[in-house]
């Protein structure tokens, strides 16, 4: 039997977003693998950010909006924003309230950013998941994307996987 995915919306983060972001994600166990909680200020610059790869690209990190129309986090697609590792690729990346975890709502909303990016034209995209990060292999693996790199992470101690997937 065939799981079904859970109804998603995806919206251009608004400046309101900034702040609904900041409070779905300030949970330690949401940002475990970026660092920790972020200040509002990080969601600001990154809804602003965002809203002008749209603009330019056509695609970005879309908001994401349970049945109820509920902001429960972003998936979506950006270019690679650091001086490392995939630098002129395009990343696909995701990020979940954790009451959503489990129930398949990144799956459904990346395959809806698939779909996107590759009505954009974009040939191939990228994701980058540190290697203990289990829910987010399990997410590109079910995405059809490949290990393509093992790559050590700041300090040399953790590992970084790259997957990768031709649209």
């Amino acid at each position: 039997m065939t799981k079904l995915l859970p109804d998603v919306q995806l919206r251009v983060p608004t400046e309101e977003d900034a702040y609904a972001w900041h409070r779905v994600f300030n949970d330690p166990e949401v940002m475990r693998f970026q660092g920790g909680p972020a200040e509002l200020s990080v969601y600001e610059e990154l809804t602003a950010r965002q809203r002008m790869h749209d603009a330019q690209l056509g695609f970005c990190f879309w908001t994401m909006l349970d049945e109820a129309g509920e902001v429960i986090g972003f998936t979506g697609a950006q270019p690679w924003p650091r001086e490392w590792g995939p630098v002129g690729g395009i990343e696909i990346g995701w990020r979940l309230a954790r009451p959503y975890w489990g129930k398949g709502y990144v799956t459904a909303a990346a395959l809806e950013t698939i779909e996107r990016v590759r009505a954009a034209g974009v040939p191939e995209v990228v994701a980058m998941v540190e290697s203990t990060n289990v829910r987010s292999i399990a997410v590109a693996e079910r995405l059809g994307m490949e290990l393509a790199e093992v790559f050590a992470l700041s300090g040399g101690e953790r590992r970084g996987h790259r997957y990768r997937l031709a649209l």
